[in-house]
């Protein structure tokens, strides 16, 4: 191989790229793409672990026809490069962190999204935690505003996001914490993360939902689902209580009844990491370290990792995505 192969390979990565396709399905694939470098006020990170998300098959169902876009949103490595400016972080520091175009070799990335990985937290359970956590802390202390002896509900609870918002509630002292799967095995599973009662959704839920509150109604109600358990779950809500929707994988169209949201006095919160500015994500990103990350480090709190794919099998890791038997998260490796 000549100087000028070599050159131009030190200055490559692998990275799963999102390619549009002709049936407007894109593919996932690995491709060699420019390296990043650390721009003022970044780090250039060594990725070893990167997370997926559910919202990976929205955006492959979604995506525009165009130029191939890098995929993922958060990782754990080792930082190999300071930019201009940047502090808070040291070369050779493990970090994890939530940004876009985690599915990579290599990543720059703002050096306040950065978190320090702590010493019992290996790369795997590193590289699936930050994205569910901030997503969760978010809905339920920053948006629900959640305070101890409230009862939360957790709409989707065998997800990555359920898992940790299960786990979260716990942590702050929430009762009863509920949940609802269309799967009991799910629900079973995750007992050990908090969940005091499970229901599998049907035409009683709203009622079964108010007896397992002793008749007061939910305070906080965590929606990973949307649609088929909208109604219900509105009908379960405690007055002044906090609906907070954030997913929408089951649907994005439901009936409101407005007569019911005044009576109860109910505040309906939608969340979403898409609309948010930088600042805003490090502003989440931080809550979220600030409040959960010394349970973290004394394992009071679990990733729950369910399963690890290397890098080049990411179609196969999309598939059992949505398969959606695991529970917990779901981890890419990258060598």
């Amino acid at each position: 191989m000549d100087k000028v192969d070599t050159e131009r390979l030190t200055k490559m990565m692998r990275a799963v790229m999102l390619v549009p396709g002709p049936d407007g399905m894109a593919n996932a694939e690995v491709r060699q793409v420019p390296k990043p470098l650390a721009a003022a006020g970044e780090a250039l990170v060594r990725v070893h672990a990167a997370g997926l998300n559910r919202g990976e098959l929205l955006q492959r169902r979604r995506m525009a026809p165009g130029a191939p876009q890098p995929n993922g949103g958060e990782f754990a490595g080792e930082v190999v490069a300071l930019g201009e400016g940047a502090t808070g972080t040291t070369v050779g520091q493990r970090v994890m962190g939530h940004w876009r175009g985690a599915q990579a070799e290599y990543i720059s990335v703002d050096t306040r999204l950065l978190v320090p990985i702590p010493d019992r937290v290996d790369w795997v359970a590193a590289g699936g935690w930050l994205n569910v956590y901030a997503t969760a802390h978010d809905a339920l202390v920053s948006a629900g505003r959640l305070r101890a002896g409230e009862a939360v509900l957790v709409a989707g609870a065998g997800s990555g996001v359920g898992v940790a918002a299960l786990q979260i509630a716990r942590l702050l002292g929430a009762t009863p914490i509920l949940g609802t799967s269309r799967d009991a095995a799910k629900l079973a599973a995750v007992g050990r993360f908090g969940l005091t009662q499970g229901f599998v959704p049907g035409p009683g839920l709203a009622a079964e939902l108010k007896a397992a509150t002793g008749g007061r109604g939910v305070d906080v109600l965590v929606d990973l689902v949307g649609a088929p358990v909208f109604g219900a779950g509105l009908q379960a809500m405690a007055v002044r209580g906090r609906y907070v929707s954030v997913g929408r994988t089951g649907g994005t169209k439901a009936e409101l009844d407005l007569e019911l949201v005044a009576s109860q006095r109910l505040e309906i919160i939608g969340t979403t990491f898409r609309t948010r500015s930088k600042l805003e994500r490090i502003a989440v990103v931080q809550a979220a370290v600030r409040d959960l990350l010394p349970a973290l480090a004394d394992g009071r709190l679990d990733p729950a990792i369910a399963a690890t794919f290397p890098m080049e099998d990411i179609e196969r890791a999309h598939a059992a995505m949505a398969e959606d038997r695991h529970v917990g998260k779901l981890v890419l490796t990258i060598a």
